[in-house]
């Protein structure tokens, strides 16, 4: 089922280009992210009430607040980035360069969190940085 929600992952963050690039024309990128960011905002607490999650809040441990918070920093940290480039620039290569945080995730994933890195993994992570090259030159 991961899978299943990886493609859909994959299919809306696709359309999330194209609608953004569509939507930024004529507005400030700053301001568009902060739109985008409240109807995510508004969306993902929408999901919380509907499957009854609210509950956990008191759960969460001061190590995965923290954790989260330094989450959500880098989070708008890259959507206000990403909306500048997509505004500056042609999707098509904002989105080939933004996909290549796949190979540094894991290179970060083996630093930091001593995930394994095995040969296929390496190939892969070659094959997407040649891959980001050819799109972007």
């Amino acid at each position: 089922m991961d899978i299943v929600f990886a493609i859909f992952s994959a299919i809306f963050a696709a359309l999330t280009a194209i609608l953004s690039k569509i939507g930024i024309s004529a507005v400030n990128s700053n301001l568009a992210t902060a739109i985008r960011t409240t109807v995510v905002l508004l969306m993902a607490w929408l999901m919380v009430f509907m499957a009854g999650a609210q509950t956990g809040i008191t759960q969460i441990s001061r190590k995965s607040l923290i954790f989260l918070i330094l989450s959500g920093l880098a989070t708008g940290a890259s959507w206000l980035c990403y909306y500048k480039a997509l505004q500056l620039g042609a999707a098509s290569k904002v989105v080939a360069i933004d996909k290549f945080s796949v190979v540094i995730t894991l290179v970060l994933a083996f630093i930091i969190l001593r995930e394994q890195i095995n040969i296929k993994s390496v190939i892969g992570a070659v094959l997407i940085t040649l891959g980001t090259l050819c799109m972007i030159l």
